[in-house]
This record gives structure tokens, sequence and C-alpha cells, in this order.
């Protein structure tokens, strides 16, 4: 407790200027990548800009030269007076309508004023603003109706086709040479080279590939008894080779319909054996390269050299070997029907392959259906 002469004196109450207390702003985040160390506030001017005394750019300088006489342009033309503006028409005042009084607000409470350790700093203060009559409140009566939206555009006719300008009719006056006849052109249609061309890839390609074929299969296979210079040999060494031969055929091809082989001789001393089947091959020039491999291992074959047989669909393969300790030429013909094998013996390639193809002739027959 205070004596009465002691007790400190109350702070005034603060005038009332019809605003809340403003809180002190909070303390801002540090953004990503800024310094945490605070920017130095800009020291102030010593003097404010507007008190400064001004200073002429051009004191001291002789500036009389720069008035020079103008007499090389014309004077100017007097201006003319503007038109005088036409009277304002008199526009009706909008009704007034009598705001309702606003409601009292309540009064801030009292707190004493926030203490700054640091002293105030003198700001230039600025004029206080100038206070504008409000504008009387406007009735929805007064308010403009706003006119419709415009109809969207029709829409827009589909492009037609120009029509084409007829030929140009000849000058007035002309006359044909003795013996000419006008003759109309007739244009030119494209579509039977269209049909044509359609009838060409629809049954040229199969034709292509289903001729051979149906040329070829089926067939059938007989072992004559003589071709050229070649007997059939019967003895029973040659018999059970010709068994054995048949039996591997029909390991290595099981869908061939039918099985032959056989081996004939000449007088000479020349031993050829053949041996193949009958069916339907899809593939003939892959099956020739693999009958040759097929081989390579038994006969000690060397590369494969490709045989033009001049017969589309039929394709030949030829390759030297040993045998019993004697060179053998083993060639291989198939097509579509069928596959014919031979092994000769003191024979040349080329040899080989055209006995190749009379011995397939006398032995395969196509049968036409």
């Amino acid at each position: 407790m205070f004596p009465a002469d002691e007790r400190p004196a109350e702070p005034p109450a603060p005038r009332w200027s019809g605003s809340a207390p403003v809180p002190p702003p909070r303390p801002r985040k540090r953004a990503w990548g800024e310094s945490a160390e605070p920017t130095p506030v800009p020291p102030l001017p010593a003097e404010p800009p507007e008190h400064r005394t001004p200073v002429d750019p051009w004191a001291g300088a002789d500036t009389g030269g720069w008035e020079l006489p103008s007499a090389e342009l014309p004077p100017l033309p007097p201006t003319l007076p503007y038109p005088a503006a036409p009277p304002a028409r008199p526009h009706p005042a909008p009704p007034v309508h009598s705001p309702a009084p606003p409601a009292p607000r309540p009064a801030p409470p009292r707190h004493a004023p926030p203490r700054h350790d640091a002293p105030p700093v003198a700001y230039p203060v600025s004029p206080p603003p100038v206070a504008h009559p409000a504008p009387p409140p406007v009735s929805r009566a007064a308010v403009p109706v706003q006119p419709a939206a415009p109809p969207p555009p029709p829409p827009t006719p589909p492009r037609q086709r120009r029509a084409k300008t007829p030929p140009a009719a000849p000058p007035p006056g002309f006359q044909a040479p003795k013996g000419y006849v006008p003759v109309a052109v007739r244009k030119r249609r494209r579509w039977p080279w269209v049909l044509l061309l359609t009838l060409a890839c629809c049954c040229g390609c199969p034709a292509y590939y289903g001729v051979p074929m149906a040329s070829q299969y089926p067939a059938s296979a007989t072992l004559p008894a003589e071709v050229a210079d070649l007997r059939l040999r019967d003895d029973n060494n040659s018999k059970e080779t010709a068994k054995r031969l048949e039996a591997e055929v029909r390991k290595a091809h099981w869908l061939a319909e039918d099985t032959f082989a056989g081996v004939y001789s000449t007088s000479a001393g020349k031993r050829v054996t053949v041996f193949g089947g009958t069916g339907f091959r899809l593939t003939p020039e892959s099956d020739a390269q693999d009958e040759i491999t097929r081989l390579a291992g038994q006969y000690s074959l060397g590369e494969a050299r490709v045989v033009d047989t001049g017969v589309r669909g039929r394709h030949e393969r030829c390759a030297v070997g040993r045998a019993d300790g004697d060179d053998v030429v083993v060639c291989t013909s198939v097509d579509h029907g069928s596959i014919t094998t031979a092994v000769f013996t003191r024979l040349s390639v080329d040899d080989s392959a055209a006995l190749l193809g009379t011995l397939r002739e006398q032995i395969v027959t196509a049968e036409q259906g």
C-alpha cells in the first residue's frame, strides 16, 4: 500500500478511435534457402529529399547561344477555337432512401499502451485523407436490365462441289481444215485397271504357289528293272541293303505315304543306291537341306552344292563324301510330292546330278487328279 501522496498516477484512458486494437505481427517464418541472419534495415537519410535545396544543373553555363532565330520556318496557323459543348440534359435524380442507423459498436477494452524499448522512428506524416460524400444507395428498380444474348448463328451449310467449267467453244468464224471430222474425246476410266490388279493379286498369288503343288502331288513310286545302262540287283545282299534303307527313310520321314529303295549297277562296275518316299511336302527347299544334313555323318559329306533343276517347286542338293573307303557323291531331289536320294560311285557331281534326274523320272510318277 502506498500513501495517498506517493500513489502512482493512473495512465490516461485512451481515446476511442472506432477500431479494435491491432495485435503485434507474428515473427515471419524463414523461407527456403533464406539466410538465418536478419537483413539489416537501411539507414534513413539525414535529411528528407523534399527538404533539400534544389540545385540548378545549368548554373554558370552560357545558354545564350541556344536562342536561335527560326527565320526559315513559316509561322504556325492560328489555333481554331473548340466548339461549344451542347447543353446538358436534365437527368432525374434517383430516389433517396434513408439508411438505417448503424448498430452501436462495443467499446474496446481499456488496456495500457504497449511499451517499446527502442526509441520511436520519426516518419513523414501524410496529409489526412479527403472525405468524399457517400453516394446515395441505388434501388433495384433503377438498375438497368441487361439485354438478352443474341441467338447463335445458323449452321454453315456443307460445301458444294464446284461445277466444272464446260470446254471453251471455238471462236466465231472458225473453219476446220478440209477433211477434219470432230470426234468426242471419251474420258478414261481407271476402275478396269483397279479390277485387273485386284484379280491379279487374288488369283495370281494362289496360282503361282498352287500350280506346282497340284502338278507334283499326289505321286507314286515304282523301281524299274532297267534305267539307261543301270540294272536293278536282285541278290540277297542288295535286298537286305534296300530293306535297311527303307526303314531309315520311314524313321526319318514318318509322314511319308510310301517308301522305296534299290541298288543299281552297270557292267563297268559303277554302283548307284537309290531310296526315298512319296507324300505331301510344304517346304521342299528346307527338306532337301535337312536330308543332306541327316546323311552328312553317315557318308562324311562336305559342303552341299545347290543344283538347278529347271522345274519350279523342285530343289536338289549334292555333296561329296566317302563310303567303304571309296569316294561317293550323295544327291537328293525334293518337290511337293516326293523325295529321292541316291549315292553314286565313280561319277562326278555334274554326272551324278544328271543321272539322279533320269532316275527320278523313271521311278516317281505324278498322278494328275
